[in-house]
């Protein structure tokens, strides 16, 4: 069996298990990648929401990157949280030869700042000019931009950055509402938005989906397959990893979504 592509995660902890580097490693592993990582940052944090960041100083943040990079053959990059300007300059520096796909971790879903606007003005600066991909849902959308626009049009304007944009399009599902469809909007520098429907999934097992979908792109784009193939087949995993936590139950908050294996079974004793 010859080796795995590796795909470098950069972003911080997440003590619930459910988001960050958590569902990072789990994702590309599933996806047949070797997952290398370095921490930006430790967090503690659980369904209901962060309660306390610890940012990585910057020199053993650039000692992390230093030691992959120079190690391993690694095959694409997905950064999530960074947490300060000087994390995002240091790895648009360390990265920006490499496929990357950028996972605009600004606001988390229980409202918790986790990038102020310093942060916010590297990305633009900095980080999304030399990105290969990145998949801001709306609310990220909106804050990088600060644009209150519809998403189809913020796509296209985070596209002029430079890098192709997927804007990440969820339903704000709750119990007894119905729901249809979930619209992506893909767009690359100079071109037209395009939309990228695919079903929902109505569960409030939810947490870590954002970081779920940007490593599974980037494992596909890590395997060579163009951006559009990519994108759709991450959506497709994320509806899978969706529907299998749809009928747990954990956690006082959002609940995780699944990072068991999708194949995943555990046998079980008959009754006596």
């Amino acid at each position: 069996m010859s080796a795995p592509p590796v795909v470098l995660a950069i972003g911080g902890t997440d003590s619930g298990g459910a988001a960050g580097l958590a569902a990072d490693v789990a994702t590309l592993g599933h996806l047949g990648c070797h997952a290398a990582c370095a921490v930006t940052a430790v967090t503690a944090q659980d369904t209901t929401g962060v309660h306390a960041v610890h940012q990585v100083p910057p020199p053993v943040l650039a000692a992390q990157l230093d030691a992959v990079l120079d190690d391993l053959p690694v095959a694409a990059v997905k950064t999530g949280m960074l947490g300060s300007p000087g994390a995002v300059r240091l790895v648009a520096e360390r990265t920006r030869d490499l496929p990357l796909v950028v996972d605009p971790v600004l606001v988390a879903t229980s409202g918790a700042v986790l990038g102020d606007d310093a942060v916010r003005r590297a990305y633009c600066d900095v980080l999304l000019p030399v990105a290969t991909v990145a998949t801001p849902n709306l609310a990220e959308a909106r804050a990088l931009t600060a644009v209150d626009a519809a998403a189809r049009d913020l796509a296209a304007r985070l596209a002029d950055l430079g890098c192709a944009v997927i804007l990440t399009g969820g339903p704000d599902w709750r119990p007894g509402r119905a729901v249809g469809t979930c619209t992506d909007w893909l767009c690359e520098p100079g071109g037209t938005p395009v939309a990228m429907r695919h079903p929902a999934v109505p569960t409030t097992a939810d947490h870590g989906t954002g970081c779920t979908y940007a490593s599974a792109l980037a494992a596909h784009l890590a395997h060579r397959a163009p951006l559009a193939e990519a994108a759709a087949d991450a959506a497709a995993y994320v509806a899978s990893r969706l529907t299998d936590s749809s009928t747990w139950h954990l956690g006082r908050g959002r609940g995780p979504v699944s990072h068991l294996a999708p194949t995943h079974r555990v046998h079980q004793e008959d009754p006596a």
